[in-house]
């Protein structure tokens, strides 16, 4: 049984919901998202709770009703106030610039690298080496993330690349000295 699929989401002030067909629209103060459902997944709207509503005989039925759910939430989060993700650049020399709708990013290879944002989210650079991306939609902010922290993956010996703000790195020793 799903926990998650049976919790209510909470509207909050200011956020719409329209149902159409199979297609879900959240709007809200800072923006507007859209999601195609699942035709085995059913939502029951009431003046400020929405309930995701399944048959729980299948397995697979139960886990549509819960990621579902879960995604409803994170769009309603996401009009209402938005997402943020932080990374940091370390490593000597390491800097990135925001150019408009991307960053360059000089991270240790021989030319610097261009990274294009996707459409909707925005980033501000801090100290030349803070990156704090924000967004509405939660998948999209999460994926871009990742793709900028796949530039320079940060490495185990020295630490040295782009890393989330709150990760942490195990630290490997390094060779020694031969033993004779």
């Amino acid at each position: 049984m799903s926990r998650i699929g049976k919790k209510p989401v909470q509207l909050p002030d200011k956020v719409q919901v329209v149902l159409n067909g199979d297609t879900i629209q959240v709007k809200g103060p800072k923006g507007n998202l859209e999601r195609q459902m699942h035709p085995a997944v059913k939502i029951e709207m009431t003046d400020t709770v929405l309930e995701v509503k399944t048959d729980l005989d299948d397995k697979k039925k139960v886990a549509l009703q819960g990621l579902f759910r879960s995604l409803i939430s994170n769009m309603v989060t996401g009009v209402s106030k938005g997402y943020e993700k932080q990374l940091v650049l370390a490593g000597i020399g390491y800097r990135a610039e925001s150019k408009g709708n991307s960053l360059v990013l000089n991270v240790g290879y021989s030319n610097p690298v261009d990274f294009v944002l996707p459409q909707g989210i925005s980033a501000t650079v801090e100290n030349n080496t803070k990156i704090t991306l924000s967004g509405i939609d939660k998948e999209i902010l999460g994926q871009a993330a990742a793709n900028i922290r796949d530039i320079r993956p940060p490495e185990p010996y020295k630490g040295k690349g782009i890393m989330y703000a709150d990760e942490r790195i195990i630290r490997k020793a390094g060779k020694t000295a031969g033993k004779n």
